[in-house]
């Protein structure tokens, strides 16, 4: 029966199986499972008190700790389906349910579903590209632009000024033209060596850069050297474009399992820290 405390931090669901977390969760908690054998587990620490806040330096220390085990997991279960951050699971007072038993009810009614996405992202891994083409550079693909600039060094000041204004102009219109033609062929050539690719929208933007195509691409592990391979053609072939290749990482992006709505019910995260590849 439970005493109305007990209470289960969730971090990630693998596969069923003997699969034992190594390390400690936030803060040091002592890891463990729960779930039946034969179905999908969760990963989660025992729990006191509320969803963890407080301090920014403290909560972004709390969410490095928590993909940290998520990212441990990734390297050494079979296949891993992250979990938000701040996901708890309560005893039920009103059932006299354990938080254990709560949580044990929510995998065997979501098993197939939790098994089948497993099954589909066992072996992947996630990363990130972001293209963009910077303006600085487009005199080194547009002749026109280069033109203007060795115009403008031998007019007076005030023609200059005038010249300044249709030379902003101008660059905008044309690197926007362009990221819009070279668009296809990117996202084709980076689609062809993901099982999956979802776009977005960054809320980053760097001055004098406009966005080409911003991707989470769920790959093959093996494959992301051939990506990296593809993005460097790709920039030899177009000199004003600038890339950033993010991840590898745990699919935290393609971790989706529709799935009812229920109290306390782990939701499957779409978010990753960001770090750089090195």
């Amino acid at each position: 029966m439970s005493d109305g405390t007990e209470m289960l931090y969730v971090y990630a669901i693998v596969p069923g199986g003997d699969f034992t977390p190594a390390g400690t969760g936030i803060d040091g908690s002592a890891l463990h499972m729960v779930g039946r054998d034969a179905g999908p587990k969760a990963v989660v620490h025992r729990h006191t008190g509320g969803p963890y806040d407080g301090p920014d330096e403290d909560v972004r220390r709390w969410v490095l700790e928590h993909s940290e085990v998520i990212d441990d997991v990734w390297q050494t279960a079979a296949a891993v389906l992250p979990v938000s951050f701040n996901v708890i699971v309560r005893s039920d007072p009103d059932t006299e349910a354990t938080a254990s038993e709560q949580l044990e009810s929510w995998l065997d009614d979501s098993a197939a579903a939790l098994s089948q996405r497993l099954d589909e992202l066992r072996g992947t891994c996630e990363v990130r590209v972001e293209l963009t083409l910077d303006k600085d550079r487009l005199d080194d693909v547009h002749a026109e632009v280069g033109d203007m600039k060795a115009e403008m060094e031998s007019r007076p000041a005030g023609v200059r000024r005038l010249l300044e204004k249709r030379l902003e102009k101008t660059e905008r219109e044309l690197v926007d033209r362009t990221a819009d033609q070279i668009y296809p062929e990117v996202r084709g050539r980076i689609a062809s060596h993901c099982l999956d690719i979802e776009e977005y929208r960054s809320t980053r933007r760097e001055p004098g850069h406009t966005p080409v195509l911003m991707a989470s691409c769920l790959m093959r592990s093996p494959e992301v050297p051939s990506l990296g391979a593809e993005l460097t053609a790709l920039q030899t072939a177009q000199p004003g474009l600038s890339i950033r290749f993010l991840g590898p990482w745990p699919p935290y992006s393609f971790a989706d399992v529709t799935l009812d709505e229920k109290p306390a019910q782990p939701t499957p995260s779409t978010t990753a820290p960001e770090k750089e590849r090195p």
